[in-house]
């Protein structure tokens, strides 16, 4: 038989929080802020029941004791080592904690045996008010929070009955409800990517091309590796070591043909594990140029490389991440196009001379109308690296058919490529012209 261990649990910080927290057969207890007399006398309270309960969960230990923000402070730690990929936190934890936020601001303090389907539906209404979320990410949102108390129920941290009185809360329906609605994805416009191909570093109008062609998704494209491809017959093949659907055990393949292979070729690398397209080489390559263009003699002001700081903030990485792919896209569609001159950035005085003024100066100064214009202006000179994977659904559907476009897309239906391609209305009315 193992031994059972005489120790007394172990009185720890929780670093995220700085709440003081102590592990009771594998549950974790929080106490309150650590360090403090009452979190104290909380660890001595609970440890003492366990011990008079034979080291099970302290009687006294039940769901109305716990408040909204004990739950969502251990629901963190569960998702912190839950939602993990090839050893990274996937965007799954951003989003949740996105949605908990709110949670926590206006209910964090109530007990969780009170948070029921009116408390659920009030939150709700902030969110479209206050922040004007629209009603798809609203249903994100509550979809998020009810997860955390089904998790809880299943942890017995919650009553069974809690969450199935949130379940009656209904998703909000388009036009049935106070929540904006977006406009579907669409193909990103082909004068808007020939101008921003015109205004970004190499490897990123390589990493805009190469999506173009074969369709793949943003976070394929920044991190293919020499290694992934496989170059042995006249079509090669693109397999991610890491992709969206790998938790169902499918194999992602992406086909190569000569067009993307000509995109691609220049990037290879000795290093099978090297990512193809690299910020660093993108930075180097920025100053190589800025060297080639100097007028100043060499024998005149700084030497290349004596100016570098030391120990800078940010560094170039060795790959992309989705989030700079789709900066790059964004600043160069906010070069093409920049704003009308009441909407755009101003200038304003610094401790060091001129600079732009901040995001949050910017809204201040426009105003809620002015900014809601700059919103808008923005969503019709903006494109974003996913678009690219609409453009090539419609392209393949209007030339070779929706079968293809699923086969290429790696879709396991055609239904879900019908959300990608743009139906060919000249292709219908062109039938219906003969026909009708």
């Amino acid at each position: 038989m193992p031994r059972l261990s005489l120790r007394h649990p172990k009185y720890r910080k929780h670093k995220a929080s700085g709440q003081a927290v102590v592990t009771l057969n594998g549950r974790d207890f929080y106490l309150g802020i650590y360090g403090t007399p009452e979190s104290r006398a909380e660890y001595d309270r609970l440890v003492g029941e366990w011990q008079l309960n034979n080291r099970q969960h302290p009687a006294s230990v039940r769901a109305d004791g716990l408040t909204v923000d004990e739950l969502i402070l251990a629901y963190d730690a569960h998702i912190t080592g839950y939602y993990q990929k090839n050893g990274r936190p996937t965007t799954s934890q951003q989003h949740i904690r996105d949605a908990l936020k709110p949670l926590h601001e206006h209910y964090g303090h109530m007990q969780v045996d009170a948070f029921g389907p009116l408390a659920l539906k009030s939150l709700r209404q902030r969110l479209i008010d206050e922040r004007d979320w629209a009603r798809s990410t609203v249903n994100k949102a509550v979809g998020y929070i009810k997860q955390m108390f089904r998790w809880a129920v299943a942890d017995e941290l919650v009553e069974p009955r809690v969450y199935h009185a949130l379940q009656a809360v209904p998703g909000l329906r388009r036009g049935r409800s106070q929540a904006r609605d977006t406009e579907p994805i669409r193909p990103a416009p082909e004068e808007q990517i020939q101008a921003v191909l015109a205004r970004v570093s190499a490897p990123v109008a390589a990493m805009i091309r190469a999506q173009w062609r074969t369709g793949m998704r943003p976070d394929e494209v920044v991190s293919m590796r020499t290694g992934d491809i496989d170059r042995s017959s006249c079509v090669w093949v693109y397999i991610p070591g890491s992709h969206k659907t790998e938790h169902t055990g499918r194999q992602r393949r992406i086909y190569l043909g000569p067009r993307a292979q000509e995109v691609v070729l220049p990037y290879l690398k000795a290093d099978p594990a090297a990512y193809l397209f690299s910020p660093q080489e993108a930075e180097a390559a920025r100053l190589a140029g800025r060297h080639e263009s100097r007028q100043t003699p060499l024998k005149y002001g700084n030497r290349p490389g004596t100016n570098r700081k030391a120990s800078p903030q940010r560094r170039p990485r060795q790959g992309y991440s989705v989030a700079s792919y789709r900066r790059a896209i964004q600043r160069a569609c906010d070069a093409a196009y920049p704003p009308p001159e009441d909407l755009a950035r101003k200038q304003v005085p610094g401790r060091r001379g001129v600079r732009w003024e901040t995001e949050t100066e910017w809204r201040a100064r426009l105003g809620g109308e002015k900014w809601a214009e700059l919103k808008a202006w923005r969503r019709g000179h903006r494109w974003h690296p996913n678009q690219l994977r609409h453009n090539a659904a419609t392209y393949l559907r209007k030339e070779y058919g929706i079968e293809a476009a699923r086969v290429v897309l790696g879709h396991t239906s055609a239904a879900v490529t019908e959300v990608y391609a743009e139906l060919d209305f000249a292709k219908a009315m062109k039938i219906m012209g003969e026909v009708g």
